[in-house]
């Protein structure tokens, strides 16, 4: 063990020193914009040094005085050679070919994209992306992305869950600017509180990923990246109505405190005050709601010295009630009159992130990043009641540079993470109290190689020491290999490990007439064991011309094996049991996509997808319930070309099927009671029309579920709530029906 913290500590030092090349590629253009281009390449003459532009066109590359010719090249554009005699920061803008001028725009525009040349199988959604929708909060934006599906928790709380390969969101490790956030108590509503007007973009992974973020992801990671006050509005201005009473306003203010201090105040606000049961089955079809949110952002930047620091103050009051209609909490509450819930949360972030770029030595980089965060529920349905206190605090150091040259590159660091749990559950006159400490400090070690033309290779390792999980080694590897031109083969396996927090993940089951089972195996977390998991991943993506247009098609093949798991079994409808597994337990997903640039600024996307997601039961091995098998999506968008004044045209419509669905059994329930098997398949049609009116100004107007699809009766047992077949769990589609709303936006740059 000594041997490798030995090599973990000393290897950051055995860099090449040298002097660096930086600048910055864009598109030449009459529109006197800087469009960035992505994975442009950029090397030496005759060496095999070279780079790769970043998301905003950015590249750095090693220099010596002996090195005097650069090539820029990128698919669709000219390729150009250029004489450099110093260091000095360079921009450089690219012509389009005239052949293939009208493919380079289509693809500069882009809103989601998948990169051919990195290892890792990640798609990266931009804010161009999450306006196509409403896109409320972070947990709406996935509506057009059919890598992430997105369903109701529950019949009552409004409350969207998000899966990846078949498996729930707690397999999916979830971050704000890279630090593990949306976990243990913010499990469920933490997606519903960052709104998405923050938003700058959203990078999806699929498979386990880096091991840089932690050890806990195994269906994927998500990483959300916030507005910068340096780089976002002046002003902006967002304003919201829909038809099911909600009512929002998001407001970001930033400014320039001095030459390298900016700052950004982020004001969110959410209101919905009316009382809607479409389905008469005397329960709200939607909560009652309210949300303020607040966060104040600073970013100081130094490009002379290399240094880029944030600091993130964010406060958070949500309040919701649903239940009955006719509930009233202050009359009603823990009482068989009427049900009713209410769930109010309470959350206090508070974040840092500094980050130093070594402006004389190349890709020597340095970043450390600390966040806390506190979160208290308070929360009751029915008469069962819910709370939970979770403070959390989590801190990295990572470094990062090369070995000899850039097509050797290695991340290491260390980090370390403290939570404290403490939970009251149980009926309101008798609740038992579960508390905990976790916490676990690590080690990684990752290293690239990228030959800039066929070979790409990510391979990571961390090693984690534990109080609950022990002393454990999280091995990952990312390959991507091309075959050909614009294709791209990815494959990929890693380990996860981690703790289920089985009332926070599952806080749906408080809503029903279920007791609590938990089978207890001596574990550390609730009696239970952590859970072990390893996934398997192969992409194809293939990139070609369609009758003169870009088009691409998309094959995922990825495998999750179980070797332990907190098996969440619904198949007795009296009880919801928790157990370790004991057998196996898989989950199977396909996908297969396809992207298309149909016309000049109108783009297509289809996807089928088909999941086989089983486990062992006590019962038997089963399907896992609520998780259709065939899932079908299409979305088509439409912009209209850019006047000189900004105003433009868009349009968007998004189309989602779901296949039958296997229902948790109800054999045992009186007939009145029971479910079928299977539930019936679900179709959905979504849209948005944008006029935007100038660059300052636009006004949007859509409607969600167009096709007024509604489960019927969504509650089982709603005629007697406080009787033994009561159950909001079982949703496999929308409840409300129809939504139409309508919005502006503003910005003052």
């Amino acid at each position: 063990m000594k041997k490798y913290i030995y090599i973990l500590v000393c290897l950051p030092f055995m860099a090449w020193s040298q002097q660096v090349l930086k600048g910055h590629i864009y598109e030449a253009n009459q529109t006197n914009k800087n469009y960035p281009l992505v994975g442009a390449n950029v090397y030496w003459l005759n060496t095999e040094i070279g780079a790769v532009t970043d998301l905003d066109g950015s590249f750095s590359i090693p220099y010596q005085s002996n090195y005097k010719n650069l090539i820029i090249s990128y698919v669709g554009y000219k390729t150009d050679t250029l004489k450099i005699k110093s260091s000095k920061d360079l921009k450089h803008w690219l012509k389009p070919t005239s052949s293939l001028d009208e493919v380079a725009i289509t693809a500069r525009n882009k809103s989601t994209f998948a990169s051919y040349l990195k290892a890792e199988n990640v798609m990266t959604m931009s804010s161009d992306e999450l306006l196509k929708s409403a896109c409320c909060n972070l947990c709406e934006s996935f509506e057009t992305n059919p890598s992430i599906d997105v369903n109701f928790a529950d019949a009552i709380t409004g409350t969207r869950q998000i899966k990846m390969l078949g498996l729930n969101s707690p397999y999916i490790l979830t971050a704000i600017e890279s630090v593990p956030t949306v976990r243990g108590a913010a499990q469920i509503y933490g997606l519903s509180f960052v709104p998405g007007t923050w938003v700058e973009s959203i990078q999806v992974t699929k498979g386990t990923g880096t091991v840089i973020n932690g050890f806990e992801s195994i269906a994927g990671q998500i990483n959300a990246k916030l507005q910068k006050p340096v780089e976002d509005s002046k002003l902006f201005l967002n304003l919201y109505g829909a038809a099911n009473g909600r009512l929002e306003l998001n407001t970001h203010l930033n400014t320039k405190v001095s030459d390298k201090l900016y700052t950004g105040l982020y004001l969110h606000g959410n209101l919905r005050n009316q009382k809607f049961d479409n389905n008469n089955d005397s329960f709200l079809d939607v909560p009652l709601a309210e949300q303020i949110n607040i966060m104040n952002r600073w970013q100081y930047v130094d490009l002379e010295k290399g240094i880029v620091s944030f600091l993130n103050v964010r406060i958070l009051n949500d309040e919701k009630q649903t239940g009955q209609v006719n509930f009233s909490p202050d009359s009603d509450r823990f009482s068989t009159t009427y049900w009713g819930s209410e769930i109010d949360t309470k959350r206090l972030d508070v974040s840092g992130k500094f980050s130093y770029a070594n402006q004389d030595i190349t890709h020597r980089n340095f970043d450390a990043q600390a966040n806390f965060s506190t979160h208290n529920q308070q929360s009751y349905f029915g008469q069962n009641i819910y709370n939970i206190n979770h403070n959390s605090l989590y801190s990295r150091a990572i470094y990062s540079s090369i070995l000899s040259n850039t097509m050797h590159k290695f991340k290491t660091g260390i980090n370390f993470s403290l939570d404290h749990y403490d939970e009251i559950t149980g009926i309101y006159s008798n609740t038992s109290n579960y508390e905990r400490e976790e916490n676990s400090i690590g080690a990684f070690f990752e290293y690239n190689y990228d030959n800039l033309g066929a070979f790409n290779l990510t391979a990571g390792i961390r090693v984690d020491n534990s109080n609950l999980l022990g002393v454990f080694v999280t091995p990952r590897l990312n390959v991507r290999y091309t075959p050909w031109s614009r294709g791209s083969l990815k494959a990929s396996l890693g380990r996860g490990k981690r703790s289920a927090n089985i009332f926070a993940e599952n806080q749906n089951m408080f809503a029903s007439s279920r007791s609590i089972n938990i089978v207890n195996s001596n574990g550390n977390i609730y009696g239970l064991d952590p859970e072990i998991a390893w996934n398997y991943g192969l992409s194809f993506m293939q990139g070609f011309n369609l009758f003169g247009r870009t088009a691409d098609v998309v094959f995922d093949f990825y495998k999750t094996d179980f070797k332990n798991q907190v098996v969440v079994d619904w198949e007795n409808p009296n009880q919801i049991s928790f157990y370790n597994l004991n057998g196996t337990s898989y989950a199977n997903s396909f996908q297969t996509e396809f992207n298309y640039n149909v016309l000049r600024g109108l783009d297509l996307r289809l996807a089928y997808k088909y999941y086989d997601v089983k486990t062992t039961y006590t019962s038997g091995k089963l399907e896992k319930p609520l998780t259709p098998k065939h899932r079908l999506f299409a979305n088509t968008a439409y912009k209209t070309k850019v006047k000189s004044n900004g105003a433009q045209w868009k349009f968007d419509a998004t189309y989602n099927w779901l296949g039958e669905q296997r229902s948790p059994s109800t054999t045992v329930n009186p007939e009145l009671y029971q479910l079928p098997d299977y539930t019936p398949t679900v179709a959905t049609v979504n849209a948005q029309i944008t006029k935007v009116f100038s660059k300052a100004f636009e006004v949007y107007a859509g409607a969600e579920n167009i096709t007024n699809t509604r489960i019927q009766n969504p509650i089982l047992g709603a005629d007697n709530p406080f009787g033994d077949y009561f159950d909001t769990t079982l949703v496999y589609g929308p409840i409300f029906g129809s939504s139409y709303y309508l919005g502006l936006r503003y910005r003052l740059n």
